[in-house]
C-alpha cells in the first residue's frame, strides 16, 4: 500500500496545478493522484484527450481563476506568470507556490531516479525506456513529460519499488534540484537564452547534474557538447583540476555508432525502424516501431539504460512501441498525409524534416516565384485565380511545412538557424510566434525569420500573413495537391491548428465523395434543359467581379429538377447555396465546396399578370427587368428597385430596399422551397422580415412571389419617377463593380457617415478601394481579390471601432462562410 508522503516537510492533502493541461503538468498531475493526493487543476486552453485523462484519474478540473479554497500547494508550469489570478490569490493566502520541476523532485527524493535529460527527444527516449521496462516486467514508476500515442502505458505510474523515471527539464533552473542515480543525456544545444545567457551556463548545469549522479552517465557519441563536459569531470575520488572541474559520477557509458552500445540503422521503412547492436549490448538486433535516424538513437539510449538497470532487453522490446502524442503524429493519411510534431529547436527541425523527406522522397520544388510578405501569395496576388481542393490536382510529393516558432526569446537567438533548418520543406508556411507567456523581444518575430530566409534566398515558396493564421491556413488548403505531405511544427498550441486543419480536410474528402456520387445519380434523373457543372467559375457572375469555383453549379430548367438537385444534396449533406445576381456578396477566392443553384433559366423570369391584379414573378427575375414590365403595365410602387442589382430571390431574401422604400413594402405571398425540395406558401403577414432579413427566406429558396401594386398609373409618369431615381444614383453610387452597401446602418447613423468622416475614402488593400464616391461601397479597382476585399473590411471595423467605438456589421453576405470566422 502506497501511502501519501510529506512533500516539503509538510502533510499536504491537496494540490492545484496551474497549467495543468501542459505536457509536463498532466504526467505530474496523475502521478500526484496515484499517491493519494486531492489534485485540481486549470488552464486556460484545454486539449479535450489530456482534460479526460486527469478527469479520469479524479483530478478536479476548475475555471480558469478558479482556485479551490482547499489548495494547500500550488504547483504551476514556466508558462504561468506572477500576476495569474490563481497565483495572486495563493500569495495573498500564503499558500507556497513551487514549479514543475521543484515538485517533481520533492516527490521522486528518496527513490533511485533514472533522470532522461537533453535538448532534444527526451520525451521519446523516456517513453521508450519506459517501454522497454515495461516489457521487461523491471519494477519502477515513471513520469513522462508527454503522452503515450495510446492508452496501452499510463504517462505516469506509482510503483513500490525503489526505481523511479523521469524525463527532467532544464529550461527554468529546476535540473539543479536532482541527485539521480541514473542520468540519460540524449544530446545537448544550447537553448533557453532566457535562462542560460551563455552556452557556458548550460554547460555548468549538466555537469552539476553529471556530478550528482550517483551510479551512472549515459551520453551520445555523436554529441560533442556531452564529451567536452564529462571530459572536465575529475574522478569522484580524485583532487579537483582547476576551478571549473567538478567530480566524475561512477561510470559514464556512451551510446551510438561507436558508443559503449552500438547501434547502426539499418532499415527505416513504413515506421520500423530495424537495428544492428553491439558493444556492451546483449542482444544484435532491435526492431522498433518508429521512423528517422534520430529515433534509432533513442532507441539504443533506452535500450542500453534497460539493460544496465538488470532489464532484459530483446529484439523485439520496443517492436510495439507506441509513440508519443505531438512526435511525428499522422493526424491523417489519404492522398494527403498529415503529421504533427513538438520540434521547435533548429536541431529538431531539421531531423524531423530529414525524416519526413525519407518518407516523402526526393525534393520537388514548387518554382512558382519569389516570396511575397505583403499578401502571402507566390507569384503575386493572382497567382491562383481559380484554385481547387486537394482531391483534384495531380500528385506531387511535397513536402510542406506550416512552422510556429515557440517563444520570441527562442525565435531571436536562433533565426538564421531556423532559416536553414527550414529549407528542407517544398513550401513553407510560417505563423506568429507562440509567446508562452513572453512579452516580444527585438529580432524574435516570425518576420525576422521570414527576413533570414529572404536573405538566404530560399529556393521554395514561403507564405507569411501576420496576424492572419486564417488566412494562411485558407492558402494551404487551396495550395495542397494529392501526394503532399503536410507537417504542422511547434510547441505551442499548433497541434489544436492542425486538429482542427485536420477535421476541416476529411469533411473536404467526404464532400468530394458526397459530390461524386450526387453528379452520376442526379445527372440520370434531370431533363436535358437544365445545367450542371463542375468547377464552374463564379467571379463573371457577381457584380464585384472576384470569388473561385463553385464544386457543383446548377441552373435547374423547372421545380421538378430544383427538387431533384435540392433532395439528393440533401440526402449527401452537400451544403446548398443560392446565387442570384450575384449582388451584396462576396465569394471567397477558393470558392464554394457544395452546390450553388442559380435560377437563371426562363423558367423562373416569369412576369404575370394574375386577374385579382397581383403580379406574379419568379425568383430570377431580375430587379430591373420586374421595374420595366411593371412601367410598361402601368404598376406603380415598383420603381425603388429598378437601379438594385439583384433577382427577386435576393431581394426577398435581404429584404431589399433603397429610396425609402422595401420589398416587403409590396409583397403579399411567397412561394418557398425548402432546402429538402418541399414547396410551401407564406402570407406576407406570416413571415418574419426586418432590415436586410427574412427568416423563412434564409432556411431555404424562393420560387416567387405574388406582389401587389400601389396604384394604376401612366407609364409616363412612373418612367418619370424611376428617372429622378437614376439620377440619384448616378451622382451618389460609384459605377465600378462593386457588391453595394458593405455594412448595415448602425443605430442613429450611416456607416457610409462614419467611414467618410474618419478620412477613409480612397483607402485600398490589393485592388479593393473604399468608394471615393460612396464611402459605404468597396469598389473593384480592376483586379481585386476576396482577400484583397477582406482586408480592406477588416481595416474600416478596426478603425471605426478604434475611433468611434461602434462595432460595423457588414451587410453583404461572405458567400459560404461567416463573417465572424475571418474578422
Amino acid at each position: 500500500m502506497i501511502s501519501r508522503p510529506k512533500i516539503f516537510g509538510r502533510d499536504v492533502a491537496q494540490v492545484h496545478l496551474l497549467g495543468a493541461g501542459g505536457m509536463g503538468m498532466a504526467p505530474l498531475g496523475l502521478y500526484l493522484s496515484r499517491l493519494g493526493f486531492r489534485v485540481s487543476g486549470e488552464d486556460d486552453g484545454w486539449n479535450p484527450v489530456v482534460r479526460e485523462l486527469l478527469e479520469q484519474a479524479g483530478v478536479a478540473v476548475t475555471v480558469p481563476g478558479g482556485l479551490p479554497d482547499e489548495a494547500r500547494l500550488v504547483v504551476h508550469s514556466a508558462a504561468v506568470a506572477p500576476g495569474h489570478p490563481s497565483r495572486r490569490r495563493a500569495t495573498a493566502l500564503g499558500l507556497p507556490q513551487v514549479r514543475r520541476g521543484e515538485m517533481l523532485a520533492e516527490l521522486v527524493k528518496g527513490k533511485k531516479l533514472v533522470a532522461v535529460v537533453g535538448s532534444h527527444g527526451k520525451t521519446t527516449t523516456t517513453a521508450m525506456l519506459v517501454t522497454a521496462l515495461a516489457r521487461a516486467g523491471f519494477p519502477c514508476g515513471w513520469i513522462l513529460g508527454g503522452l503515450f500515442q495510446d492508452d496501452a502505458l499510463p504517462p505516469a505510474r506509482v510503483d513500490d519499488s525503489d526505481w523511479v523515471v523521469a524525463e527532467v527539464d532544464e529550461s527554468d533552473g529546476t535540473i539543479n534540484g536532482f541527485a539521480p542515480e541514473v542520468t540519460v543525456a540524449v544530446n545537448l544545444d544550447w537553448d533557453h537564452a532566457d535562462h542560460y545567457a551563455k552556452l557556458a551556463d548550460l554547460e555548468a548545469a549538466f555537469a552539476a547534474l553529471f556530478a550528482r549522479t550517483k551510479d551512472a552517465v549515459f551520453i551520445s557519441d555523436a554529441c560533442p557538447l556531452s564529451a567536452r563536459i564529462v571530459s572536465r569531470l575529475v574522478e569522484r575520488d580524485g583532487p579537483p583540476h582547476g576551478g571549473d572541474a567538478v567530480r566524475r559520477p561512477a561510470a559514464t557509458f556512451t551510446f551510438g555508432r561507436n558508443g559503449d552500445f552500438q547501434c547502426h540503422l539499418l532499415s527505416d521503412i513504413g515506421s520500423r525502424l530495424k537495428l544492428a547492436l553491439g558493444g556492451r549490448f546483449s542482444c544484435k538486433e532491435a526492431a522498433v516501431r518508429a521512423q528517422g535516424e534520430f529515433n534509432a538513437t533513442n532507441a539504443a539510449a533506452a535500450l542500453a539504460v534497460a539493460q544496465h538497470l538488470g532489464a532484459k532487453i530483446a529484439p523485439d522490446s520496443l517492436a510495439a512501441f507506441a509513440g508519443v502524442r505531438r512526435r511525428q503524429t499522422l493526424l491523417h493519411a489519404s492522398t494527403i498525409r498529415v503529421y504533427e510534431d513538438y520540434a521547435h529547436h533548429p536541431t529538431e527541425i531539421r531531423a524531423l524534416l530529414s525524416a519526413l523527406r525519407h518518407s516523402v522522397g526526393s525534393p520537388s520544388r514548387d518554382k512558382l516565384g519569389t516570396l511575397s510578405l505583403s499578401n502571402g501569395l507566390v507569384g503575386g496576388p493572382r497567382a491562383a485565380a481559380r484554385p481547387q481542393g486537394p482531391a483534384l490536382q495531380e500528385s506531387s510529393g511535397r513536402l510542406v511545412v506550416v512552422f510556429q516558432p515557440h517563444r520570441f526569446t527562442r525565435t531571436a537567438q536562433f533565426k538564421a538557424e531556423f532559416a536553414v533548418a527550414l529549407a528542407g520543406a517544398d513550401r513553407l508556411y510560417l505563423m506568429d510566434v507562440y509567446a508562452a507567456s513572453e512579452s516580444p523581444v527585438a529580432g524574435g518575430t516570425s518576420a525576422d525569420i521570414y527576413a533570414e530566409l529572404r536573405k538566404t534566398g530560399a529556393g521554395h515558396p514561403v507564405t507569411y500573413l501576420p496576424g492572419n493564421d486564417a488566412g494562411l491556413l485558407a492558402g494551404l488548403t487551396a495550395a495542397l495537391k494529392p501526394g503532399d505531405t503536410v507537417a504542422f511544427v511547434g510547441a505551442g498550441d499548433i497541434e489544436q491548428t492542425a486538429r482542427k486543419f485536420v477535421a476541416r480536410l476529411q469533411a473536404a474528402e467526404k464532400r468530394e465523395a458526397a459530390c461524386h456520387e450526387f453528379i452520376t445519380v442526379v445527372r440520370m434523373r434531370l431533363t436535358a434543359e437544365t445545367k450542371l457543372l463542375e468547377h464552374e467559375v463564379l467571379a463573371s457572375k457577381t457584380t464585384m467581379r472576384v470569388g473561385g469555383p463553385a464544386r457543383l453549379y446548377a441552373e435547374p430548367a423547372s421545380t421538378e429538377d430544383l427538387q431533384q438537385l435540392l433532395r439528393e444534396a440533401n440526402r449527401r449533406s452537400l451544403p446548398v447555396l443560392l446565387l442570384g445576381r450575384g449582388s451584396n456578396l462576396i465569394i471567397p477566392d477558393a470558392g464554394v465546396d457544395g452546390l450553388v443553384i442559380s435560377l437563371g433559366h426562363e423558367h423562373w423570369q416569369k412576369f404575370e399578370l394574375q386577374p385579382d391584379g397581383r403580379v406574379w414573378v419568379g425568383g430570377g427575375l431580375r430587379l430591373k427587368n420586374l421595374c420595366g414590365l411593371a412601367t410598361k403595365a402601368g404598376l406603380q410602387g415598383f420603381e425603388f428597385l429598378e437601379g438594385i442589382p439583384g433577382s427577386v430571390g435576393g431581394a426577398l431574401r435581404m429584404n431589399a430596399g433603397a429610396m425609402g422604400g422595401w420589398m416587403f413594402d409590396v409583397v403579399d405571398e411567397v412561394h418557398l422551397m425548402s432546402l429538402a425540395g418541399e414547396v410551401r406558401v407564406m402570407k406576407k403577414a406570416e413571415m418574419h422580415f426586418d432590415y436586410r432579413h427574412c427568416d423563412e427566406v434564409q432556411a431555404g429558396i424562393a420560387l416567387g412571389a405574388c406582389l401587389r401594386p400601389a396604384a394604376t398609373a401612366a407609364s409616363t409618369d412612373i418612367r418619370r419617377q424611376i428617372n429622378v431615381y437614376q439620377k440619384k444614383r448616378v451622382e451618389s453610387q460609384p459605377r465600378e463593380p462593386s457588391a453595394g452597401c458593405v455594412f448595415k446602418n448602425p443605430p442613429g447613423t450611416s456607416a457610409g457617415r462614419l467611414i467618410d468622416e474618419l478620412g477613409l475614402k480612397g483607402a485600398r488593400v490589393g485592388d479593393a478601394e473604399v468608394s471615393p464616391v460612396h464611402a459605404n461601397f468597396i469598389v473593384n479597382r480592376g483586379h481585386a481579390t476576396s482577400a484583397d476585399i477582406i482586408g480592406l473590411v477588416r481595416k474600416i471595423r478596426a478603425r471605426v471601432k478604434d475611433a468611434r467605438g461602434i462595432d460595423l456589421e457588414p451587410e453583404v453576405m461572405l458567400y459560404g462562410q461567416d463573417w465572424r470566422d475571418v474578422l
